[in-house]
């Protein structure tokens, strides 16, 4: 499961996919290789919710973005990827500090890509949160 595209051509590509004004929101992708993608979200103060902690959506959006970047990185510039299911589990509160994601690929499928996504903060065996989703693609 060699990745098609670079870091650079990547990040490119993400920067092209998403409108700008949302795109520093979504987190940056720091790593690709085999089976994998590792991005990372700052998050700013309209991320945070009660608590002074981050938001679900905030999270649920960086998961989903890795798990889409991975998807692109191992099959080419498929814009119409989309996500076809999304489960998370919540672990503990998120600090408004540097989030990490891991995105591993469970099942590279022609059709249908099943993923991995662990978001963690400064231990990557303190999780803040996992997920699994799933791409369709065209």
């Amino acid at each position: 499961m060699n990745p098609c595209l670079t870091l650079n051509e990547l990040a490119e590509f993400l920067d092209g996919a998403f409108p700008s004004e949302t795109r520093a929101s979504l987190g940056a992708v720091v790593d690709v290789q085999a089976g994998h993608v590792r991005m990372t979200l700052d998050p700013n103060p309209s991320m945070v919710r009660p608590g002074g902690i981050v938001s679900g959506p905030t999270l649920m959006a960086l998961t989903d973005v890795a798990a889409y970047a991975v998807v692109i990185a191992h099959h080419g510039r498929k814009e119409m990827a989309v996500t076809n299911g999304l489960s998370i589990s919540f672990l503990r509160a998120c600090k408004m500090e540097t989030i990490i994601a891991d995105a591993r690929l469970l099942r590279l499928g022609r059709r249908l890509t099943t993923v991995d996504v662990r978001l963690w903060q400064q231990d990557e065996n303190y999780l803040v949160a996992q997920s699994t989703v799933s791409y369709s693609l065209p």
